[in-house]
């Protein structure tokens, strides 16, 4: 229950950490889920249009839903760091640098959501946006629980007795518990050392040599079981829980995001044939996933649509034989070279010009080489250079007259592709998050070191304090992050719907990482922008995270349409 203001501590008399901390920040959940509740309404009440939302004033509201979206994850951040700060308490694991971790987590978020929220480096939203009354709003979230928390919570004191114990505890895994029961911890330790062995003294130099990862690292990844993991064991997978897909995720991707990718393309292909496929295309296809004796790769984008996946002009027709022709252009083709089988989107219906004529195929091609990427008939393509995630290229297909069986027609049912590939987003959302979370990670394992190592005017870097207060909130804001994340997978685990979850775990751990990429370079200075040194991978990796599997403003409309609906 919330405090009366009478027996809180003084600001000022106030150290490092707070007294009855979990008190104050469960207490500071109220007025902030008051304040959404009062948002919702309001933006509600812009987009509403004969008692239901619409999509023209969505869109031309733009601005109030996407702050909405923004202010709901907030929300939910802090509630997830709340039941994860409270679990650890009972388990008699919330130390001190947990707490630290909590207090400052929940004075940053909560001093945004007063002052303003960043949707980016440039786009501020506050209480106005979304059509609130300013002073109504702040006098909601003026309670004695939340102005403590606002001006003692992330005092420059905090953030540097975080970081001392940061260095103390560096052989630690992660920087605070994860809340994580002991087998996902042991899965996480033995993809730690894996990464550390085989994937970050490698990472840099694919990427300066834009290489593919080599085939002995998917080799060596199937045998751990990577590209099955949550598979179903009938079908040669393991059967493990969408958790465990993060846990490995978040470490690979820290030790290279290409690395940390390559089960994504194998998780939508199994998620799309488990929740569409017919029982011979699950025989077929699901155990040579897990095997990885088949490599995957998702054909959705054009060159013209980019998000708007309805509106794709790809098609495919039947033939003499029932069998179907191709006839279009990809773009944004992750790994197509050398794999054997695409989840690709077409349209079946001609006289659609939306969602519902779309269909998806499970089609097979032939692995290509270095001097031939493309072999089988009909089909063409080239390399998009890109910046980071080199690790399995991109690249541009064309598709002229390419032949799909009819039985690769997924469900064998046209029409579908569309509800089928929506099916898919909660895992690809919540596994981006993770990923996201695993390269904020690298970011500030790399920077920590390089402060450490680094003398400056007869010191560390990692003494003077806005250099500490960077790597403080780094490691602060990769828990919030994951415990976002975490808190998605419980939910797909346990059969919930989670697309809401997933994409605000989504859309804060795309900027998490970034800020940590971009501050650890900071640290660097002019060496972080040398290619030689790894930060300036991890920043081009980065960048990504907020454009693919849904582009940031994409996916707090996606947010906002759930919130308001």
């Amino acid at each position: 229950m919330p405090h009366d203001g009478q027996d809180l501590p003084k600001a000022d008399a106030a150290g490092p950490l707070l007294d009855d901390l979990l008190t104050l920040t469960e207490a500071a959940l109220v007025p902030v889920d008051g304040v959404l509740a009062q948002a919702r309404s309001a933006v509600r009440s812009r987009v509403t249009e004969d008692g239901r939302v619409s999509g023209r004033l969505v869109e031309e509201h733009q601005t109030a839903a996407h702050a909405l979206a923004w202010l709901a994850t907030y929300a939910q951040a802090l509630n997830q760091m709340q039941a994860w700060a409270e679990r650890l308490e009972a388990q008699g694991k919330f130390g001190e640098i947990e707490r630290l971790i909590h207090q400052i987590a929940f004075a940053e978020y909560l001093a945004q959501i007063r002052g303003g929220i960043p949707m980016s480096q440039g786009e501020i939203v506050r209480m106005r946006d979304m059509g609130l009354d300013e002073s109504e709003a702040h006098s909601a979230l003026e309670t004695p629980e939340v102005d403590l928390l606002c001006q003692s919570g992330n005092s420059q004191r905090a953030r540097t007795r975080l970081v001392e114990l940061m260095q103390e505890q560096a052989a630690n895994i992660t920087v605070g518990a994860t809340g994580l029961d002991d087998e996902l911890e042991m899965i996480r330790e033995q993809f730690r050392r894996y990464a550390l062995d085989r994937v970050e003294p490698n990472a840099h130099e694919w990427h300066l040599k834009d290489e593919l990862i080599p085939m002995e690292i998917i080799e060596e990844l199937a045998e751990m079981g990577v590209f099955g993991l949550t598979i179903p064991e009938e079908y040669g997978g393991f059967g493990l829980s969408k958790a465990s897909m993060v846990v490995v995720s978040e470490e690979l991707s820290r030790g290279y995001i290409g690395v940390g990718s390559l089960g994504t393309r194998s998780e939508i292909a199994a998620e799309l044939i488990l929740a569409g496929g017919t029982p011979a295309q699950k025989e077929h296809w699901l155990p040579k996933l897990a095997s990885a004796e088949i490599l995957p790769t998702a054909v959705f984008t054009e060159p013209n649509t980019g998000s708007d996946l309805g509106s794709l002009r790809t098609r495919a027709v039947k033939d003499e034989n029932g069998d179907y022709s191709v006839t279009g252009n990809k773009t944004w083709i992750t790994h197509a070279s050398r794999t054997h089988m695409m989840t690709l989107l077409a349209r079946t219906d001609p006289s659609t010009k939306d969602h519902k004529g779309l269909s998806m195929f499970l089609a097979e091609k032939t692995p290509g080489t270095e001097e031939n990427p493309f072999p089988s008939p009909g089909m063409t393509g080239g390399e998009i250079e890109v910046l980071g995630y080199r690790g399995m290229k991109e690249y541009e297909l064309g598709f002229d007259g390419f032949k799909v069986k009819c039985e690769n027609l997924l469900g064998g049912e046209e029409g579908q592709g569309f509800k089928q590939l929506m099916k898919t987003f909660e895992a690809a959302r919540i596994q981006t998050a993770a990923r996201a979370v695993g390269v904020a990670q690298s970011a500030l394992d790399i920077a920590t070191q390089y402060a450490q190592d680094r003398k400056q005017f007869g010191k560390a870097l990692i003494e003077f304090p806005r250099v500490s207060g960077k790597l403080a909130m780094m490691a602060v804001e990769i828990m919030v992050a994951r415990q976002l994340t975490y808190f998605a997978a419980w939910e797909k685990d346990h059969d919930q719907r989670c697309d809401l979850e997933a994409g605000m775990a989504k859309l804060l751990g795309a900027r998490v990482a970034w800020a940590a990429a971009d501050n650890g370079l900071q640290i660097h200075g002019g060496n972080g922008f040398a290619q030689e040194y790894a930060i300036s991978r991890v920043l081009c990796d980065a960048r990504i995270l907020n454009i693919f599997e849904g582009a940031a403003e994409i996916q707090a409309q996606v947010i906002a349409r759930r919130l308001l609906g």
